[in-house]
């Protein structure tokens, strides 16, 4: 049985505020304490400002479990800040995505830093449009890189990809590092639109069963991208939604 205090959100939720320690309160507000922060609240290359940023939310009394989702490109000065803030903040699995120009060279330099910093690199899988939106394809990345680099599997893009994500946890389950759990429902056009976690084309029961046969012990990052203004009302049913099967 999953640990329902270990739910977090995503940030980009939160993109319209940009101001930390409102955004910590909305946190607070849905009932969670955890959050994996993305580039709409912290810039990542700019360490001047890492220790500001952390300190809100600490103050704030929400931990920081992780960033992303973070762009490899190849370019490891850039991209060993990303290390340093996940240093500070003590965590150790990063949303990540990579720049398919610069592959597999990109890989070989984020296995390098995230062996030196001792943290997992966990592919976020965006979407049908994505190149690493499916499953063959993520096969073909694992099958070239090292455990050090993962999935964050992203249930809602999962179905916009074709893909059924309860399959995916099992496929993927020695790679899992994380779940972004986000449900969608679509027009006839195959158009998303964000619904409340379990409530569109989410199997969350089967899911949660399958994670818990599994033994996953990652990221569980609750995720929502409608509502803008005030996502605070449909997150907090998603996060009772999704404790709900925590604790089944």
């Amino acid at each position: 049985m999953m640990n329902q205090d270990a739910l977090a959100v995503q940030s980009y939720c939160f993109r319209g505020c940009k101001d930390n320690a409102e955004t910590a309160r909305r946190v607070k507000a849905i009932g969670l304490n955890r959050i994996e922060l993305c580039g709409v609240h912290a810039d990542f290359t700019d360490e001047s400002t890492f220790d500001s940023v952390i300190e809100t939310y600490r103050d704030a009394g929400v931990q920081i479990i992780g960033i992303g989702v973070q762009g490899f490109k190849n370019d490891p000065a850039t991209e060993e800040k990303y290390f340093r803030f996940m240093r500070k903040i003590g965590a150790k699995v990063m949303s990540v995505s990579f720049d398919p120009k610069v592959v597999p060279a990109a890989f070989r330099a984020a296995e390098t830093l995230a062996e030196k910093y001792d943290v997992n690199l966990a592919i976020h899988n965006h979407g049908g449009r994505h190149w690493l939106g499916g499953a063959e394809m993520l096969d073909a990345v694992f099958a070239q890189t090292s455990p050090r680099i993962g999935l964050m599997l992203d249930t809602a893009w999962a179905l916009d990809a074709g893909e059924d994500p309860v399959a995916m946890a099992e496929r993927f389950a020695d790679r899992l590092y994380g779940v972004h759990l986000k449900d969608f429902t679509f027009d006839r056009a195959r158009k998303h639109r964000d619904v409340v976690v379990g409530t569109g084309n989410l199997d969350l029961p089967a899911l949660f069963a399958q994670l818990n046969q599994a033994g996953f012990d990652g990221q569980a990052i609750v995720e929502y991208e409608a509502d803008v203004d005030n996502p605070v009302p449909a997150l907090s049913k998603c996060v009772a939604a999704i404790q709900k099967e925590m604790r089944a």
